[in-house]
């Protein structure tokens, strides 16, 4: 039997702990090196510029054809997705500025992000977000509801212009800023705490958001997005009503288009033995553009609004900081959004693939793709689900896909760009609503989260409905912190279960699972599934004494005067042996405590008679042991014999007894108490629990609340003579204890066991039944029930070799 106290001296524990001190960190004399190593230099370089790590180690043969046709399939859906961004966001962009901004993001990404198959560029939410903004702030529309433009020609309307565009690239610039110093301050790591149920539900809202602003260019109906709480059901209100005024032709390519697409999910391209997708997406694009330009389909198009747009580039202008206060918590939002958003998406694809991405490192890196796109007047970008997707399905393996996409979107949108302006916006409608299908296949996993915990089922239901009901911003606020609300909820739920011994082994499971599991005699051996910290400690005390059949009552004053009484007693006997003393020295610490409550049965404390009622039955012990013991009952059923509690606690002093008093319990709290039943016979309870064991191999911490009441409990059952053993506590947790001034006179290091067997063998070896009468012939052959209950644990236990120093 093996207790901690005798296992840290026996192995020479390097931090030296006493009962209650700090502990001693042995000081080292260090100096301050600088040297210079390579292989530090390689880490900190791969770490910055993430390309490195798969342009190195690129398979040319394998994957440079997968990267090829994934990049020809992204950059050719760019070009006209850049086209749209006017229609949603009523705010045109020369095309140059917006062709320049895609590709600069693009290669930005390319050499800072960590994610294979993340496609960077423009998000419509974000835009519409973008625009609102500026409506809030009293900028006028550029775009009106019907689709034709001002005339640019005026000065106030081209002066309006350029402020708008300005307090665009302003947002743009301090979206940036502030994603990369949360990038430089390290705090991408909150996404480690996102559980993988609340990207789905993210992911599936933000999906719908899309495919809802989607429905301008499915009905060619030009509306005014609401912004607010609500909004998709709003708006999706306002595209019902304007049904009657949409445009036929556009709904039939619309349709046209997804059916070619459903059709295109039953042809598969293998190459190297790995499917590749076919490439419906770009022949879609390449087919619509020939036919578009040969003939007029009577479907809106982006050349109307892009033909009117003027086509120079805008150089960057400093900044607009008069409106900053009022757009600083704007721009945070859009760049928590933006952010997660990323991230989420790269973490779906990366677990796909089986490969890791750096949370931090993408806050970074999509920090930097904003301050390249403020540059250009451009709106703040972060993943573009449809890219992603087109890049992801048709085989792209690395970033150079990408890089492939991005350049071929540049050289052909700046020479060949106006062909491509005559594709329906339906067409276009179609691809980003067939590859955000995807995500909504999430559905399906409702009723298996149901099944399988109902934490992640409430999350994935309060993610979807907040995000899809008050926006991309506000539903995420929502989510993390019901999810952290949950997180602590659940891992600070306290379980407890009673364990009982599997006969003949030393293994210990739980009354209520195992059958074959047996309670042992005068023992109670409670395991405890959590941590203990102030939030669930009150429950661990309750399970605790509802277990027991007791309950706590507070002291009176006269046994609260005894208690205290009694601790600074012992504290002058402690300090008699100083001589003098100064008026400067700093005052006494006040008396500590042990306990502020009494436990009694339960059964007579919920009784209606009053507390002077409550009476106190005594027994004695034979042998050297203690002496009396008292167990606190009523007094209407003083003369029965029940179950209750047998002596036990043997205590013994160590070095530090002085730090805290441990009452016996025939202390001044019981002396006060027992006036009235002295003359009372002792009654002798058949077999009572006798000790407490606490299995703590489960406990990762105890805080310093839990700790202290953790103290009070056991006290509590030292004074109605119950001992209370710990067992298998982890060493950080010992040192807890240590720190939270836990241990004294009463409570020491040997009541802490390596293993659960060995305090189970320490209670029964304390606790055997005294040799009241000499044995008789007949006794003689009988082995004690205890010696019986301890041999039969031994023959299951194999003592680890070493023995008490």
């Amino acid at each position: 039997m093996q207790t901690e106290e005798h296992f840290q001296a026996y192995f020479e524990r390097k931090l030296s702990s006493t009962l209650g001190g700090a502990l001693q960190i042995p000081r080292e004399n260090r100096q301050l090196q600088c040297s210079f190593s390579w292989g530090r230099f390689r880490k900190i370089t791969l770490k910055m510029f993430p390309v490195l790590n798969w342009l190195f180690s690129y398979r040319f043969r394998e994957w440079f054809l997968r990267d090829l046709h994934a990049g020809l399939s992204v950059g050719m859906f760019q070009i006209p997705q850049g086209l749209l961004g006017v229609w949603l966001t009523r705010l045109p962009l020369p095309n140059i500025n917006g062709f320049l901004s895609a590709f600069c993001c693009s290669m930005t990404y390319v050499i800072f992000g960590t994610s294979h198959h993340i496609s960077v560029g423009s998000f419509s939410i974000l835009n519409v977000v973008v625009t609102n903004i500026l409506k809030s702030l009293n900028f006028n529309q550029t775009l009106s509801s019907n689709g034709s433009l001002d005339n640019f020609s005026d000065p106030a309307f081209m002066k309006d212009y350029m402020e708008a565009l300005t307090l665009t690239a302003s947002i743009t610039l301090l979206t940036g800023i502030i994603q990369l110093l949360l990038g430089c301050f390290c705090l991408g790591f909150v996404t480690t705490y996102v559980p993988k149920t609340l990207i789905d539900a993210y992911l599936t809202a933000a999906a719908l958001h899309v495919i809802v602003s989607q429905f301008t260019f499915i009905f060619d109906v030009m509306l005014d997005f609401y912004k607010g709480p609500l909004d998709i059901f709003y708006n999706l209100f306002h595209f019902f009503l304007a049904l009657p005024k949409a445009n036929a032709t556009s709904i039939l390519l619309f349709l046209l288009s997804m059916v070619a697409q459903r059709l295109n999910t039953s042809i598969m391209i293998t190459y190297k033995h790995s499917p590749i997708a076919f490439p419906m997406e770009l022949l879609l694009i390449i087919t619509v553009t020939i036919i578009s330009n040969r003939i007029h389909l009577h479907a809106e198009s982006s050349s109307a609004v892009v033909s009117m747009i003027p086509q120079r580039f805008l150089p960057p202008t400093p900044l607009d900081l008069s409106n900053l206060s009022k757009i600083i918590l704007h721009a945070f939002s859009l760049a928590i959004v933006s952010y997660f958003l990323l991230v989420f998406v790269g973490e779906r694809y990366a677990s796909l693939h089986n490969y890791n991405i750096a949370s931090n490192q993408e806050l970074i890196a999509v920090g930097l793709c904003n301050i390249c796109s403020s540059f250009f007047k451009s709106f703040v970008v972060s993943c573009a689900i449809p890219g992603t997707v087109i890049q992801e399905k048709t085989g792209g393996r690395t970033q150079l896909a990408a890089a492939i996409g991005a350049s071929m979107m540049l050289v052909i949108a700046l020479k060949l760009g106006h062909f491509f302006q005559m594709i329906p916006n339906g067409i276009l409608a179609a691809i980003v609503v067939f590859n955000v299908l995807p995500f909504l296949e999430k559905f399906l996993d409702i009723p298996i989260l149901w099944r399988r915990d109902k934490y992640h089922f409430v999350i994935w239901l309060v993610t979807f409905a907040a995000v899809l009901c008050l926006g991309l911003d506000v539903g995420l606020a929502i989510a993390m912190g019901f999810t952290f609300f949950i997180i602590t909820i659940r891992s600070h739920r306290m379980k407890m279960v009673v364990l009982g011994q599997i006969p003949n082994m030393n293994i210990y499971r739980s009354l209520s699972v195992y059958r074959a599991a047996r309670e042992i005699e005068g023992i109670k051996i409670f395991q405890c599934c959590s941590s203990i910290s102030f939030a669930n400690m009150n429950h661990f005390k309750t399970y605790l004494l509802h277990k027991m059949d007791v309950k706590a009552v507070p002291l009176d004053e006269s046994e609260m005067r005894a208690l205290i009484s009694l601790n600074l007693s012992d504290t002058a006997v402690e300090r008699k042996d100083l001589k003098c003393s100064c008026v400067c020295d700093p005052p006494l610490p006040p008396p500590r405590i042990p306990y502020t409550e009494k436990l009694v049965k339960r059964c007579h404390a919920d009784s209606d008679s009053s507390s002077s009622s409550v009476n106190l039955v005594h027994w004695s012990k034979y042998g050297d042991k203690l002496s009396s013991r008292t167990l606190l009952v009523g007094a209407a059923d003083a003369q029965r014999a029940s179950p209750g509690f047998n002596t036990g606690c043997r205590t013994e002093k160590n070095e530090d007894e002085g730090r805290g008093a441990c009452p016996s319990p025939s202390s001044a709290i019981d002396n006060s108490s027992v006036q009235l039943d002295r003359l009372e016979q002792p009654m002798y309870l058949p077999r009572p629990v006798h000790t407490i064991i606490l299995d703590f191999s489960m406990v990762q911490f105890v805080d310093l609340i839990g700790s202290e009441l953790l103290r009070q409990i056991i006290h509590m059952f030292h004074n109605i003579g119950v001992t209370v053993l710990i067992a298998g506590c982890h060493s950080s947790v010992i040192a807890d204890f240590e720190k939270n001034d836990f241990f004294d006179s009463c409570i020491t290091k040997e009541m802490f066991f390596l293993t659960l067997h060995d305090a189970v063998l320490a209670a029964l070896d304390k606790h055997q039944k005294p040799d009241e009468l000499e044995p008789t012939a007949e006794e003689f052959a009988e082995e004690p029930l205890a010696e019986q209950q301890k041999n039969s644990l031994m023959q299951g236990y194999r003592p680890s070799g070493l023995s008490p120093p």
